[in-house]
């Protein structure tokens, strides 16, 4: 009993040991305060992806080079798997936000996979760059701090709800979420209408909590999986010089493998949702489209 205990306590520290939130860089009282170790790597990997496709597009031929050739299979597949959700008219001006999203959240996603992401930095007792298990680590992915994935939410609801009143105005928007379908009159099409009504209402609920559930699930996942990486990484420590590497680079390879793949599902999720929420407030049938033209 006393052995079950002390190993629990042994171990509960690295349950806790990724915060849940981002470290700042420097003291709360500077003028940098805003400058967290998520915002950091956010700014790294905008950075990467402009400069690819800078690089890709600067000096663009008939012939295609490396970069311009993989940058150009990545836009049109991307741009054919929007086109087939939300259509060609909806995707021209959809495809900037949901391209961008993709590919942003997918190199955020696995650039905190790369070696000392979420490791090196602050620990408690071995001081500044700490291998082991930092608490305060100096780069954190951005996508496992919940504001950066709160504004990512926030902005594709902005677009949607923008792309939303440019293709079927206000009125429409309150017709297509509130009226009713079916064309029944008297007695049966009151009952309709107040069923309707209420499903609007719902509808207008699930609209609001969307930049929610979307942040929540995105960041869930990749916080979990950093947790998941670290408790791994320091199961085997104090067992040595020998244990303690091999521990930290044998046992977290399987979950290494299995975030790339969570890292792509995720990007995959977070934008295929946004295209389906645009898809379905833009798509009206003929019947509530003219009665909100007229």
């Amino acid at each position: 009993m006393l052995s079950s205990l002390s190993q629990q306590a042994s171990f509960s520290p690295l349950l806790a040991n990724v915060h849940s939130y981002a470290s700042g860089l420097f003291g709360e009282s500077s003028t940098l305060a805003f400058l967290t170790n998520s915002v950091l790597v956010a700014l790294v990997v905008m950075s990467i992806v402009l400069w690819f496709s800078r690089k890709a597009t600067k000096n663009m031929t008939l012939v295609p080079h490396k970069a311009q050739n993989f940058l150009e299979f990545i836009v049109e597949f991307l741009y054919n798997q929007v086109v087939g959700i939300v259509g060609e008219k909806q995707a021209k001006l959809a495809f900037p936000l949901l391209g961008t999203l993709f590919i942003y959240i997918l190199v955020s996603n696995w650039f905190g996979l790369f070696p000392g992401v979420g490791t090196i930095g602050w620990g408690e007792s071995t001081g500044f760059l700490s291998v082991k298990a930092a608490h305060d680590p100096l780069l954190r992915p951005p996508t496992a701090d919940l504001n950066a994935t709160i504004g990512l939410a926030v902005s594709a609801f902005l677009v949607w709800l923008f792309l939303t009143i440019k293709e079927i105005g206000i009125w429409g928007f309150v017709v297509h979420t509130f009226g009713p379908k079916g064309g029944l009159k008297g007695v049966m099409g009151m009952v309709v209408a107040a069923v309707f009504l209420f499903v609007g209402v719902i509808e207008v609920v699930s609209i609001i909590i969307r930049p929610v559930t979307l942040s929540i699930r995105l960041f869930g996942n990749i916080f979990a999986g950093e947790n998941v990486i670290h408790t791994m990484s320091d199961l085997m420590a104090g067992q040595g010089a020998i244990g303690s590497f091999l521990g930290s680079v044998v046992l977290p390879l399987p979950f290494y493998f299995m975030e790339l793949l969570v890292g792509l599902l995720q990007a995959i999720v977070f934008t295929l949702l946004c295209a389906v929420y645009i898809q379905l407030s833009t798509t009206h049938d003929d019947h509530g489209h003219e009665e909100a033209h007229h």
